[in-house]
């Protein structure tokens, strides 16, 4: 005797952690890394870097009881919580716009292309230039030595701010200072703050 159809399709149970992951990222603001399933769930983005990383709670759990919130295996340029939004997007840019300079200047040419430019269209392809003056630029715009030290060391190469303040005998406070202005200068460089007035 077949049965009686549900009333509605159940959603499967969400997987151990998953439910708490996505709670914890919301109570911080990292909804960045979360999306809506078919049944209007908040859930982790699967097969992303940030799905994977384990966000810990002290003091039971919830921040806001005062549980200070603890980052494994995270992007140093995420796991700042206080690096808003806007300045995390101008990080990655710089991010991006770094890897693709490598990435571009690491082609194989061909070796039917002269070095001397000398056929039409020989040379450095112009992809290769301006990924590499776009990163150029981007750098040139953190002005301050120390301010493009500290961004490079986060953005490019993932060391910690911990990891940097012990190097060099600075208290984080002044690491994540330093970072944020210049994560507000890429933001200026890159037109993401047009929109603001010079305070």
């Amino acid at each position: 005797m077949p049965r009686k159809a549900s009333r509605k399709p159940q959603p499967p149970k969400l997987p151990k952690g998953e439910a708490e992951q996505v709670r914890i990222r919301r109570e911080i603001g990292h909804d960045f890394a979360l999306k809506e399933d078919r049944f209007g769930r908040q859930r982790l983005t699967n097969g992303t870097a940030e799905a994977r990383r384990v966000y810990e709670v002290s003091n039971g759990g919830y921040t806001s009881t005062g549980g200070i919130v603890r980052l494994r295996n995270v992007d140093p340029l995420i796991g700042i919580t206080s690096v808003t939004r806007q300045q995390r997007e101008a990080g990655q840019r710089f991010r991006d716009d770094f890897e693709r300079a490598a990435r571009e200047g690491l082609q194989p040419q061909s070796w039917s292309e002269r070095v001397d430019g000398g056929r039409v269209g020989g040379g450095i392809p112009d992809r290769v230039l301006s990924a590499g003056r776009a990163h150029a630029q981007a750098a040139a715009a953190l002005a301050h030595w120390e301010v493009a030290e500290v961004v490079r060391k986060i953005c490019l190469e993932g060391q910690s701010v911990k990891a940097i303040a012990e190097r060099s005998g600075d208290g984080r406070d002044v690491v994540v200072k330093l970072l944020k202005v210049g994560l507000d200068l890429l933001a200026v460089h890159y037109g993401m703050m047009m929109g603001r007035k010079a305070g």
